[in-house]
């Protein structure tokens, strides 16, 4: 009888991923065609290599579909939980009625919700080692699918991830916990644009700013190799930037890098510009006060 249950699983189900690997397990262990089954969590989880908490969310879309339902009132073997397939019980149910009137039929449409579910017969129940729980005259108000009963205090939480919900079917994780994770913050992706300051490299715009800022012509091809390679080597420890990033810090170091052969010198001492600014023929306030100092320990003062 659990081939007939496992072909109705394969051909009517609507379930997907983990949900439809659990109906399976569980139609797999039906003994009659009253599609009832037993199984514990700890089974599910062995079955579907899937992990506690997949194996939980994949049972309640299962009963939120309608495909399975949770005996609450009895127990299997090692008060292992008690689970029914309504769906595959009414659909044999209304096979067996057409059979009766037509030997040769194979199929029929599939149930419905509106299709009833023939009654449970606690004696054939018992044969398979289901029997009704004890104090089970009144069922709690709100049924545990889950079949929490027999599991441990302490449950090990699967991480987070994010879920899509199909147009149909009962919805489940899937089973291989190290997929990739795309869209987030450190994917390959987002990794692969970040380098060190010893892998990067001046890009054309980056020698194209250097002559049109003047710092070629001011520092010569010696002065800029040598400031390259002090910014390097202070840059050594550094965490891994975007090339972007690294461009402009190696841009601000150039521009404050002093002329090799003649520091601090390249202006007229006295000039009236007091911006403060850097740049090709400039001189910062404390460089032009600098220059006019050396300047005047220069000229004479008549006690020579």
């Amino acid at each position: 009888m659990s081939r007939d249950a496992r072909e109705w699983v394969w051909e009517d189900s609507r379930s997907r991923g983990t949900a439809r690997l659990i109906l399976l397990s569980i139609a797999d262990r039906v003994a009659d065609d009253q599609c009832v089954a037993w199984a514990s969590l700890a089974s599910l989880m062995e079955r579907t290599n899937a992990s506690r908490n997949a194996v939980r969310r994949a049972l309640a879309a299962l009963a939120d579909s309608g495909e399975l339902e949770l005996l609450d009132r009895y127990e299997g073997p090692h008060r292992s939980s008690v689970y029914r397939l309504p769906l595959t019980a009414a659909y044999l149910a209304k096979l067996a009625a057409a059979r009766e009137e037509d030997p040769d039929v194979d199929s029929v449409d599939p149930a419905t919700a509106s299709d009833p579910v023939p009654e449970l017969d606690e004696g054939r129940l018992r044969r398979y080692g289901i029997r009704p729980k004890k104090g089970a005259d009144s069922d709690p108000s709100r049924p545990n699918v889950t079949g929490a009963d027999s599991d441990p205090s302490r449950q090990n939480r699967t991480p987070r991830r994010v879920r899509f919900r199909t147009p149909e079917g009962a919805v489940s994780d899937p089973q291989n916990q190290s997929e990739p994770k795309v869209n987030r913050r450190y994917s390959s992706s987002r990794a692969a644009a970040v380098t060190s300051a010893s892998e990067w490299q001046p890009d054309p715009a980056t020698h194209a700013w250097t002559q049109r800022e003047g710092h070629l012509a001011r520092l010569g091809e010696d002065g800029l190799a040598a400031a390259d390679a002090k910014w390097r080597a202070h840059r050594a420890d550094f965490k891994p930037r975007s090339a972007d990033a690294w461009a402009a810090d190696w841009r601000s170091w150039v521009a404050r890098e002093h002329a090799p052969s003649r520091p601090k010198l390249y202006a007229l001492p006295g000039s009236n510009d007091h911006s403060g600014a850097s740049g090709p023929g400039r001189m910062t306030r404390a460089e032009a006060h600098t220059a006019a100092l050396l300047a005047a320990l220069e000229e004479p003062t008549g006690t020579e």
